[in-house]
């Protein structure tokens, strides 16, 4: 009978870590979608909120999107990611955690002219179609078997492009350039959001105690964050209905 006990123990002892890796994958997985969505719900909060004290006080567009305060909305958030990816092994959670949604914060002020541009009835309609479609590539790179390494890397070399390309448009502005840059980057975003989500759930380890678990859950928070929003972006550049 104690034979049988060893023997049983041993055949279940691999059965009972892969149960537990699955459990704590998925609590970590939630962990970073929970955290993205009040991200983006904070960014949304944010732009409509600053769309709102604009409306009542036109002086207040002049102010910030036209003066230097433009400028700092638009740097403070970028050094903030740049800063929160290289510190971030020596943050604790909590201090990440912030940053994050003070970055998220600002950037939603940053993008309060969309409000002004655009139609409130289209910012809804491509809002629903992006976070239909960031779910359907988020699924897909979460449960495939395929390495999406490759697809990861010619995104990034896309992006690059895009960034290259928008700086271009900057000088010379081009509604046929804006249109190339738009696509591109839905399907850039697109295969970043599948390759992300797969990178983020190889990140996991049952081994990780929970300050380096908060630390990759916040992290990959704001990977997931940045696709959304950018794809977000450029499916309103191509499907919005202008004011």
């Amino acid at each position: 009978m104690s034979d049988f006990d060893r023997n049983y123990a041993a055949r279940s002892a691999p059965f009972g870590r892969a149960v537990a890796v699955d459990e704590g994958l998925r609590a970590y997985m939630l962990r970073v979608y929970n955290y993205m969505a009040i991200g983006v719900a904070l960014t949304g909060v944010a732009a409509y909120a600053t769309y709102q004290m604009v409306l009542s006080n036109p002086s207040l567009q002049q102010t910030l999107f036209s003066g230097p305060l433009y400028f700092v909305l638009l740097f403070v958030p970028l050094g903030l990611v740049f800063f929160l990816s290289f510190r971030i092994q020596h943050l604790q959670p909590a201090t990440a955690q912030a940053l994050f949604f003070i970055y998220a914060a600002i950037l939603g002020v940053s993008l309060t002219p969309i409000f002004i541009v655009y139609t409130g009835a289209s910012i809804a309609r491509v809002f629903f179609i992006s976070a239909a479609s960031f779910g359907a590539l988020s699924l897909y790179g979460y449960t495939t078997q395929r390495d999406l390494g490759p697809i990861g890397s010619f995104c990034i070399m896309g992006l690059f492009g895009i960034i290259l390309a928008s700086l271009v448009g900057l000088f010379f502005p081009s509604p046929g350039l804006s249109f190339v840059i738009s696509v591109v980057g839905v399907l850039v975003f697109a295969g970043l959001t599948a390759w992300d989500t797969q990178q983020i759930k190889e990140m996991y380890s049952v081994n990780d105690d929970g300050t380096i678990a908060g630390r990759k859950a916040i992290m990959g928070a704001l990977r997931l964050y940045l696709d959304f929003i950018n794809l977000f972006l450029m499916l309103l550049r191509l499907m919005g209905d202008r004011r």
